[in-house]
């Protein structure tokens, strides 16, 4: 017999395969096929572990393509939704959230002249005409009897996602694996170990085949691609579908490379993936008879041989959701451009200097406080600026080597903040070495009795035994999840640390030269807009989110903080700025902080809307005198914002103050609470401006604000760094709710009530197995009868020169591909008004 696939070289496809007739192309061929699998790894965005989850896009890697063309591809490479659902665009044309204008103006801002509002309509009732393109394994699962057993392409997702579960897991397994020979070795002997998967797939004699695997990553590629026999052209494509049948663990490598760029170094386990799938191929194909591979290979041959028509057809077929994405944006643009243009013709900002200034991270939950604020104390300033306060750390906790990031996944660490034990008074100083050392020992030996205590649970003859052995030790916990108590801490950096070593233990700067301290505080200081007219006190607030129980809590903690609630960074920053040799060296970078003038760190609780300061026990008694007065202005301001989110938490917004209070508390402390806040659900604005730009106008919690003033910035290299590093991270965290809501099944993370933690950190499981879920889960995105959030692309205001906007489009290609493929909006103020970027010319934006 002849090979199928090359007429000129014997073989036969239900032979046992050969290892040693494994390929060996030639070196052009070799490079082709390394080309084209390095681009379909290019093509999957990361996805960051749960203890510093922040917010990413899915089709990150995918920029530089017009959105609807990667709409397109999804849906023919994945099955993946990108646009809002047809059926619930219909809902919302039926309930009147879209209307007949709307529509009307989508079709005339995309040029679609062929296309009617009544053809659009009619389509809302019609499912998607787009098909997936078939896979190898797809088109071998033909047995007639494949509906008595688990379908091949779900038993390989699970059998793959458990071998990565066991391989990535370097923290809760009891028993870790041999990775000397790389993860696609760790796969084949795992494989060859294996006795149930023949039988889960119907296939009782597959273990002939294991043994003779591919026994290289690079020969398993080489090999399926060229028995393939599919065009050049199509390689990529190919191997990219194959990628998104697992996914999640396909982000999760894609997170390890980023890390490892980051680093200067090249990680191998995306290709290492890429090849375990692939090799699955041959498995299979060994599996087959003659006939049946026959079939299987003119299958895939002509469906992907026609994949580039496929992909055109499904750009075409999808211009009617394009439409329609569009059109429920403009509901919501005309009214916050009727806000913006309304608020930008009344007066500019106030020359006096404010009683009060507190920097709030830009984070959309910060906008309704800050309203609240400045309306319950008149003399306070409020401003908006990255949640990390511009300092590139990485924490490492008092009594442990470890290092943790405090800053956007976009960068890198530059400086180190570690925890020193600080008396209040400087009496005390001499024995604060002595006590930093009693304190790491202390929280070292309360770490080690807790792994104890862990541990006896784990191994396997101990798991009943436990629960008798623990007896009454067990009631406490038990008792705090029947009656969740009222603590009011985020989440706590200090776990472990006695109480007795608490109040003196503090975050600091460590191993930065005093000229270095110096050009980081004038870094901050000019890119906050904080060079003069500084007010007596000045607030430093981070933010983080209170939740118990809860696997993606990092995911409502500060996302510029890399999934951290901001004290660390406030703290650090408000130490360094009071520091009198640091003041001192200001001045030669033009910087004169008033010697009244005090910083105090802050954390807003997202959860119950509290704030609470931190190292109050170093202030002087003017400073302390300030705080104190501020606290009835914090307690009307909180109970303000409260009454706004108690409707969308199913709470009485007219419920006495110190009930909803207690309330939220209990939220936030709950156990069986799967919905402590909503997080960021509805953003869908970033606007940078002067905060009279957007003062007094309520933005609903749905934008992002950053405070920019272009008078302070002539050469525009702070708008610059707001448009390549904030706008970025705005843009990643507005598409992964967007993604989340449009495809929950395979962009979401499923059901919160089925999760399971897979390897302490790694991600969850949507009951035990199954692909690494990403994404947000249903429950942060849905109340249970309607979706919380709206998938709108971001709306970006900035308020500065058209040619500065314009020389930072000019010389950034990240920002032009996001603006010319229509990953986002933008706008900009003109005056009193309002003006669009579209198709790469500003037009007035009509309110």
């Amino acid at each position: 017999m002849t090979d199928v696939l090359n007429p000129t070289r014997p073989a036969s496809a239900s032979a046992p395969i050969d290892a040693a007739a494994w390929p060996h192309p030639d070196g052009l061929q070799a490079d082709r096929i390394d080309a084209a699998c390095r681009r379909a790894c290019e093509a999957i965005a990361p996805a960051w572990p749960l203890e510093s989850a922040i917010a990413v896009n899915p089709h990150w890697s995918r920029i530089g393509m017009p959105v609807r063309r990667v709409a397109a591809r999804m849906a023919v490479l994945g099955g993946i939704q990108v646009f809002p659902p047809r059926e619930r665009q219909a809902q919302a044309w039926a309930e009147g959230r879209l209307t007949a204008a709307d529509l009307q103006q989508a079709l005339q801002q995309l040029h679609e002249a062929e296309l009617t509002p009544e053809a659009c309509v009619t389509a809302l009732a019609r499912p998607l005409p787009v098909k997936p393109l078939p896979l190898l394994i797809d088109v071998l699962d033909n047995d007639p009897q494949r509906h008595t057993r688990l379908a091949w392409r779900q038993a390989i997702t699970h059998q793959v996602s458990q071998t990565c579960a066991a391989w990535f897991d370097m923290h809760q397994a009891d028993w870790q694996p041999a990775r000397a020979q790389g993860l696609y070795a760790f796969w084949r002997e795992t494989l060859q170990h294996d006795h149930g998967i023949g039988l889960l797939m119907g296939l009782p004699h597959i273990g002939r085949s294991i043994d003779a695997l591919p026994p290289t990553a690079r020969e398993a590629e080489q090999w399926v691609i060229e028995r393939l026999g599919l065009p050049p052209a199509v390689w990529a494509d190919y191997l990219e579908s194959v990628l998104l049948t697992v996914n999640g663990w396909a982000s999760w490598c894609a997170y390890l490379g980023w890390q490892a760029r980051l680093a200067g170094r090249e990680d191998p386990h995306l290709r290492e993936l890429l090849a375990i799938r692939l090799a699955w191929g041959a498995l299979l194909l060994d599996c087959k008879d003659d006939l049946a591979a026959r079939q299987a290979f003119a299958t895939v041959q002509r469906e992907w041989g026609r994949a580039p028509e496929a992909l055109a057809q499904a750009e075409v077929a999808l211009r009617v959701d394009e439409v329609w994405q569009v059109a429920l944006e403009m509901g919501y643009q005309r009214g916050l451009a009727a806000s913006l243009a309304g608020r930008a013709s009344s007066n500019g900002p106030s020359a006096a200097t404010p009683e009060v200034q507190a920097a709030f991270c830009i984070d959309v939950r910060s906008e309704p406080l800050r309203r609240a604020l400045e309306a319950a104390c008149p003399g306070m300033q409020t401003l908006g600026v990255a949640g990390f306060f511009g300092l590139p750390l990485a924490y490492t906790p008092l009594g442990t080597a470890t290092q943790r990031p405090q800053l956007p996944g976009l960068l890198a660490p530059a400086v180190t903040v570690g925890d020193v034990l600080v008396p209040t008074d400087a009496r005390d100083a001499a024995a604060a070495p002595q006590l930093q050392r009693q304190a790491g020992q202390a929280r070292q030996h309360r770490f080690a009795l807790g792994d104890q205590w862990h541990a006896a649970s784990r191994w396997p003859g101990a798991a009943f035994s436990f629960v008798e052995a623990a007896g009454l030790g067990y009631l406490g916990r038990l008792g705090r999840w029947l009656r969740p108590g009222l603590q009011d801490r985020a989440r706590d950096d200090l776990d472990g640390v006695p109480a007795r070593y608490r109040s003196v233990c503090r975050p600091q700067l460590l191993g930065l030269d005093a000229e270095a301290r110096v050009a980081l505080a004038a870094r901050v200081l000019q890119s906050m807009g904080l060079v003069q007219g500084l007010a007596p006190l000045v607030l430093l607030v981070g933010h983080g989110s209170q939740s118990a129980n809860n696997a993606h809590a990092a995911a409502l903690d500060c996302g510029a903080c890399c999934g951290q609630t901001g004290e660390v960074n406030a703290r650090s920053l408000a130490q360094l700025l009071n520091d009198a040799a640091v003041r001192a060296g200001l001045k030669t970078h033009g910087i004169d902080v008033p010697s009244a003038t005090v910083f105090v760190a802050a954390l807003h609780n997202t959860s119950t809307d509290e704030i609470e300061g931190f190292d109050l026990d170093r202030l002087s008694p003017e400073a302390r005198a300030r705080w104190d007065r501020l606290q009835s202005v914090f307690e009307a301001a909180a109970d303000q914002v409260r009454r706004e989110r108690a409707p969308r938490l199913g709470l009485d917004p007219k419920a006495p103050t110190d009930v909803l209070h207690r309330q939220l508390r209990r939220r936030a402390n709950d156990g069986a609470q799967t919905r402590p806040e909503w997080g960021l659900a509805g953003n869908a604005a970033f606007v940078i401006a002067p905060r009279h730009r957007s003062q007094g106008v309520d933005l609903g919690g749905r934008a992002f604000l950053h405070d920019y003033d272009a008078a302070q910035d002539p050469q525009g290299e702070w708008l610059a760094q707001l448009m390549t590093a904030p706008m970025l991270v705005t843009h990643w965290i507005n598409w992964q709710y967007h993604a989340s809501t449009c495809d929950p099944v395979r962009l979401g993370s499923g059901n919160k009530l089925l999760h399971n933690v897979v390897g302490g950190t790694l991600g969850v499981f949507e009951g035990n197995g199954g692909d690494l879920r990403i994404g947000l889960s249903r429950q942060s995105l849905h109340d249970g009868q309607r979706w919380v959030h709206e998938p709108l692309r971001l709306t970006v205001v900035i308020d500065a020169p058209q040619a500065a906007i314009d020389a930072v489009i000019e010389d950034h290609a990240v920002v032009r591909d996001l603006l010319a493929n229509g990953w986002l909006h933008l706008w900009r103020f003109e005056g009193p008004t309002l003006q669009r970027l579209a198709e790469g010319r500003w037009q007035m934006l009509a309110c």
